[in-house]
C-alpha cells in the first residue's frame, strides 16, 4: 500500500483561539474548499469538537458522484492540534492533522495530511492523473481563502 502525503504550512495574523474556533468547525468546510467538493453534514455536530466525535458527511468530490464520508476526531487538543481520521469514504486510509501554534505575529497553520488509495495499480492511476491534483487544489483554495481573511504579516 503506497502512503501519500500533503503538507501545507501558513502564517497568519490571528489568535489560536479565533483560528481554532473557526478551523475545528465542520460547518466551514464548503467556505474553505472548492465548489466541487460539496460537503453536507448529515450528522449532529456539537459547537465544540472532542477527541472520539463522529461526523457523517454527504459530499460530491469526484465528478459530482454523490459519496458518503464518516470521519472521527481522533485526537483534540484545544487550540493547539486536532485530527481526524476517515472511517469510512473513498479513500483506503486518510488521516488529516491540523495544528496551531502561537507566534509572536499570530498562528502558524499547518496540515499534515497522510493518505492510501484503494484498488492497488489502478487507485495509484488514478491518483496521478487526477486525486492528487484535487486534494492539492483543496488545500490551495483553503490558503487562499484563509489567507484573505486573515493574512500574514
Amino acid at each position: 500500500m503506497k502512503i501519500y502525503q500533503l503538507y501545507r504550512q501558513q502564517q497568519l495574523n490571528v489568535t489560536s483561539a479565533r483560528a481554532w474556533e473557526f478551523l475545528s468547525s465542520p460547518y466551514h468546510l464548503n467556505a474553505v474548499t472548492p465548489d466541487f467538493f460539496n460537503v453536507e453534514i448529515t450528522s449532529p455536530v456539537p459547537e465544540s469538537i472532542y477527541a472520539g466525535l463522529m461526523i457523517s458527511y454527504r459530499m460530491k468530490a469526484v465528478f459530482g458522484i454523490p459519496m458518503a464520508w464518516l470521519s472521527e476526531v481522533s485526537h483534540c487538543q484545544v487550540p493547539q492540534r486536532f485530527i481526524y481520521q476517515q472511517r469510512v469514504g473513498p479513500f483506503k486510509f486518510l488521516s488529516h492533522e491540523v495544528r496551531l501554534t502561537d507566534t509572536e505575529s499570530g498562528v502558524v497553520l499547518e496540515d499534515i495530511l497522510f493518505y492510501a488509495m484503494p484498488l492497488g495499480w489502478f487507485g495509484q492511476l488514478t491518483h496521478a492523473l487526477l486525486i492528487g491534483d484535487k486534494l492539492k487544489r483543496i488545500f490551495d483554495v483553503r490558503r487562499d481563502y484563509l489567507q484573505a481573511k486573515w493574512g500574514n504579516l
